[in-house]
């Protein structure tokens, strides 16, 4: 692997990893300050997204694996449909860009990691 590919894909996941923190911190400081109860739901299901898609991004998709990068897809697609629709959290909608904008370097960056030619894509699994 050369040092390029290897600071493009360091770089994704670290992009893909920091939305994943976000989302999680975001859903335990909501789920702890009191609140109305839709707004302790909301927290717990972030926390559930941020989870879980910090641990597809350190787990799955530093092993290369295709599946984790086609459900990463999620991000993009998730703060994408939040800017267009106005959907909270905050008002200012600044968050929602920078994720998406994260979420799209996570991804793209190191593509090729996913799906370089024919018998040259970087396994780290036997």
């Amino acid at each position: 692997m050369t040092q390029c590919a290897s600071v493009l894909f360091k770089s994704g996941w670290i992009s893909l990893a920091t939305v994943g923190l976000a989302i999680l911190v975001f859903g335990l400081i909501t789920t702890v300050v009191p609140g109305p109860p839709y707004l302790r739901a909301i927290g717990a299901a972030s926390i559930g997204m941020g989870l879980f898609g910090l641990l597809i991004t350190t787990i799955s998709y530093r092993r290369r694996e295709r599946w984790a990068w086609f459900a990463l897809w999620y991000y993009p697609a998730f703060w994408t449909a939040h800017l267009v629709g106005g959907l909270p959290p905050g008002k200012d909608h600044i968050h929602q860009v920078v994720f998406i904008i994260l979420s799209l370097a996570g991804l793209l960056l190191p593509v090729r990691e996913f799906f370089g030619r024919r018998g040259t894509r970087v396994s780290t699994t036997p």
